[in-house]
């Protein structure tokens, strides 16, 4: 379930609740107050996506963690529960529209549901904290929270009863259905079925991008000066096809792991820039074209690949633990091929250096 702030312009604070401690994880909790927010996303929400998809303040994008009024909830309204990322609260209130019920926003330190529930901080600690710091128990007469699918790795249900009094209940992936979802408070298969379609994989992008975009036109003007305009492509086509390639292709490329899928597509863009560089040379011996030719077979594939094992973070097709695995199955393999690479790399210009002295 997710999408942005609404702290400032749409929300009022509007009183304060006085609850009893639930265990030792809620003790002297200060009580917070029930913000009144909108279904509306405004120009400043927009522009919040925008910047957040871009990767600016990427950490700064968050909503106050506390409980939320939508419309005019009674104590018999459903809570819905979501993260304090601003992308994620801003699509869960403007798919509620119309609907009066509030939402508990937990405090995932600006992360998304998803990501935030494979490291904890969507997890249940932080969810019973929030029910006794909002003092919900004295808000609502039911002990029902609607949570997002994507959350349930980090909930531990029957913790939260125990703990809480709250039964734990999983609405569909995505906040879109909400609505539907209300009307028999039953998800059907396509509800919860997990997509990941080319827009969804496409918006996630510009992320990744920028932050290698400043060393990635800094590594090509200096690639052009040392080794041509050829060298600079190359530069430019790795990056473009571990950040924007890979996603896009992603479920057509074979092999399950991320890192294998990244040094398929690496070799793919590479073989072209190594034809290139074994024929062009024509005055340079064949040995010398050939290790020229493999230095860029070594290096293209290797860097494409770890730009596709950054991709594992933005996508549900991966797990914590086949993230953690994969890591260290193929980061040393990556990290052989590169060494290799530069180092044939720099003896090579060595060789062209002592030719021209």
């Amino acid at each position: 379930m997710d999408n942005k702030k609404t702290a400032g312009s749409s929300c009022s604070c509007t009183q304060r609740l006085e609850i009893k401690p639930l265990n030792r994880f809620t003790e002297n909790l200060p009580v917070s107050e029930i913000l009144n927010t909108t279904s509306t996303i405004t120009f400043a929400n927009r522009l919040d996506h925008f910047l957040a998809r871009w990767g600016v303040n990427r950490m700064g994008h968050i909503v106050k963690p506390c409980l939320y009024r939508l419309g005019n909830p009674t104590p018999d309204s459903p809570v819905f529960v979501s993260a304090n990322y601003t992308l994620s609260f801003d699509a869960v209130r403007s798919a509620l529209a119309g609907t009066d019920c509030y939402i508990l926003v937990l405090d995932t330190k600006g992360i998304n549901v998803w990501c935030a529930a494979g490291k904890g901080t969507f997890g249940t600690d932080e969810l019973v904290r929030r029910i006794a710091s909002t003092g919900l128990t004295d808000v609502v007469k039911h002990r029902i929270l609607i949570l997002p699918q994507l959350s349930a790795p980090g909930i531990s249900a029957y913790e939260v009863k125990r703990r809480s009094g709250f039964t734990v209940e999983y609405g569909p992936v995505r906040a879109s259905d909400l609505q539907e979802y209300l009307k028999t408070r039953k998800a059907t298969p396509e509800m919860r079925r997990v997509q990941f379609p080319l827009k969804d994989r496409l918006v996630l992008t510009p992320v990744e991008f920028v932050h290698v975009a400043l060393p990635t036109i800094i590594g090509s003007i200096i690639l052009y000066f040392l080794a041509g305009p050829l060298a600079a492509l190359a530069a430019i086509t790795t990056v473009l096809a571990g950040t924007v390639f890979f996603p896009a292709l992603l479920p057509f490329i074979p092999t399950h792991d991320f890192s294998t899928k990244g040094l398929i597509l690496g070799g793919i863009v590479a073989i072209p820039f190594a034809v290139v560089s074994f024929t062009t040379n024509s005055v340079l011996p064949l040995w010398e074209n050939t290790l020229i030719s493999l230095a860029v077979l070594l290096i293209m594939p290797s860097l494409v690949a770890y730009l596709a094992l950054n991709f594992t973070g933005c996508t549900t097709f991966t797990s914590r633990t086949g993230v953690k695995k994969e890591i260290f199955r193929y980061t040393p393999v990556m990290a052989l091929m590169a060494g290799s690479g530069i180092i044939l790399s720099v003896l090579l210009g060595i060789i062209a250096l002592m030719r021209w002295i």
